[in-house]
């Protein structure tokens, strides 16, 4: 890209959510995300980020990072990587930095990425923690409306929660009230080591396909040491590209979220260090609209899990969003990034 003097803005912006969305750590009923804006006097890329409390993020603190490194003389997509941490705000000042290459080449993201494209691939949608029998509607719900669409759902992405002892009777329930259906599970990190071994092996024979982060981050090498008869996916303690080599006895799938990585820069790095480590990928997301969605959408394969569902989630999505249907997801259009 040539130097040329860019505007940079970031704000707040505020979506509230269909029903209440709970894991192991909480609940809430809005997303708040952050939007950069970049403009080079011809052409404008947008970013956008949502910061993670588990890592004591906030939009404020984000903006303030934003702020504190939007006048820096040459900024650009290589050294914001060194100027701020991985977290939100990066990610949503590096994927504005994409979307304005775009823009400025007249090329699509992917091209400039050299990513193969797959037009559709399947997401998985989220049933948020709740009692079993709350749990199993949902699902069924979802599953039923898609096959009036005459589409087959995505897998369904459990959230759970090992301290009520009720996680087995949530997968068992959901499982009857919609046989078919493939199955996450994920459970934030909020499972013992007994509770693992008490509920792991019976989860293949409820079709649970994946199972998320069970441990804490700073505890998860007890993996090594434990029977895996679900694959166990890394999230919490997946960030970077600095990770996958000393996850790969740990963990059998590496979860790639550009809140986590500071963006497709670096999210190009991991889905590449990951691969070369043995891992499989999950291409996930935070709960955030379309244009979040849109840069981890172009990182998915065929071959790979995708829950790419935050837009779902909304009461509303941004006009221009991605296209949901069927339990598939389209590419970004040129109107929403890249």
């Amino acid at each position: 890209m040539s130097r040329v003097t860019l505007s940079i803005e970031a704000r707040e912006e505020v979506w509230p959510l269909k029903e209440t969305f709970r894991i192991s750590r909480g609940s809430r009923t809005e997303t708040r995300v952050i939007v950069a804006t970049i403009r080079d006097g011809e052409h404008t890329g947008r970013g956008e980020g949502v910061p993670i409390r588990r890592y004591n993020q906030a939009t404020e603190s984000a903006l303030a990072q934003i702020e504190a490194v939007k006048r820096e003389k040459n900024l650009d997509r290589q050294s914001l990587q060194e100027l701020l941490p991985a977290g939100a705000a990066r990610n949503a000042l590096d994927c504005a930095f994409w979307d304005l290459e775009a823009k400025r080449s007249g090329k699509r993201v992917w091209d400039l990425a050299n990513l193969a494209i797959v037009p559709k691939v399947e997401t998985s949608f989220t049933i948020s923690l709740d009692t079993p029998e709350k749990m199993a509607d949902a699902a069924k719900g979802y599953v039923n409306s898609a096959r009036e669409h005459d589409g087959t759902p995505g897998p369904l992405k459990l959230k759970l929660y090992g301290g009520d002892d009720a996680d087995l009777a949530r997968v068992e329930l959901v499982h009857k009230s919609a046989p078919q259906a493939r199955l996450i599970i994920d459970a934030n990190e909020s499972w013992s080591v007994d509770h693992y071994r008490n509920v792991a092996p019976a989860l293949k024979d409820f079709g649970v396909e994946l199972i998320e982060q069970p441990f804490p981050a700073d505890h998860d090498e007890i993996l090594e040491a434990l029977e895996h008869p679900v694959p166990i996916c890394a999230d919490e303690s997946c960030h970077t590209s600095a990770d996958p080599s000393r996850l790969k006895n740990r963990y059998d799938v590496a979860n790639v979220k550009l809140d986590k990585t500071g963006g497709l820069t670096e999210a190009l790095r991991l889905v590449e260090t990951a691969r070369a480590n043995g891992f499989k990928l999950l291409i996930g997301c935070m709960v955030g609209t379309s244009l979040g969605m849109a840069p981890a959408r172009i990182l998915a394969t065929a071959e790979d899990y995708v829950d790419l569902d935050g837009p779902l989630l909304l009461a509303r999505d941004r006009e221009s969003g991605l296209n949901y249907r069927n339990g598939k997801v389209g590419m970004p259009n040129r109107e929403l990034w890249g």
